[in-house]
């Protein structure tokens, strides 16, 4: 009760000799080499794992700077030309009382993003140094990581909707900034970091601590 180490009486599938296809799912001896379903190539865990993750998360945190520091809408009208960013939108829409909106575009915006990069680097890090961290907590911070990657685009897809919409010729004219690219290069990039990122790493250092 309480201990992180591994549970008394069960082996992982690498200790029973055992590898599973990362595309079908599909378990085979660990000497086999391409797997016999759907011929993915086998290998019981990816050794550049950490390399990729780190790159796509660096690549990921660069790209979200002039997310947040340009404008992702640029506003046309007969009198004004106006641009928003992030921040200065959701501010914006909970000054005009659109609370609900305003929270929707903070959180999708700001908070998973962010969120989605402390979470990374914790897996990363608890990997890299061999953390006797709790495993089954380290598998549900990966999964929920997984889960939010599909709405991190809400706001690019808020953008490319109005844009589409709002076309007025001389009248007014909403078009993407240069954040909605930055921003959508940042969640891709993220994406690829957690994909690249191999959950078995996290059993291995709770199994054969260093």
């Amino acid at each position: 009760m309480g201990s992180t180490g591994p549970i008394s009486g069960l082996i992982s599938a690498r200790q029973a000799g055992l590898v599973a296809c990362q595309r079908c799912g599909q378990v085979h001896l660990q000497d086999a080499k391409t797997c016999k379903r759907c011929d993915g190539a086998l290998r019981s865990r990816d050794t550049e794992s950490l390399q990729k993750v780190w790159a796509w998360l660096i690549a990921g945190i660069i790209a979200y700077i002039p997310a947040n520091t340009y404008p992702m809408l640029l506003t046309n009208t007969l009198v004004e030309h106006t641009e928003s960013t992030i921040i200065g939108g959701a501010i914006e829409l909970f000054d005009h009382g659109s609370y609900g909106v305003a929270a929707i575009v903070f959180i999708a915006s700001v908070l998973i993003p962010i969120g989605k990069f402390i979470a990374i680097i914790y897996l990363a890090l608890s990997v890299q140094n061999r953390s006797q961290s709790d495993p089954h907590t380290r598998h549900m911070a990966y999964e929920v990581v997984e889960f939010i990657g599909r709405w991190s685009m809400i706001d690019v897809f808020v953008v490319a909707i109005l844009s589409a919409l709002v076309q007025l010729d001389t009248i007014a004219t909403i078009n993407p900034g240069i954040a909605a690219v930055s921003f959508a290069l940042s969640v891709i990039f993220t994406m690829l970091s957690a994909q690249s990122f191999d959950s078995r790493l996290i059993w291995d250092a709770d199994r054969d601590p260093a």
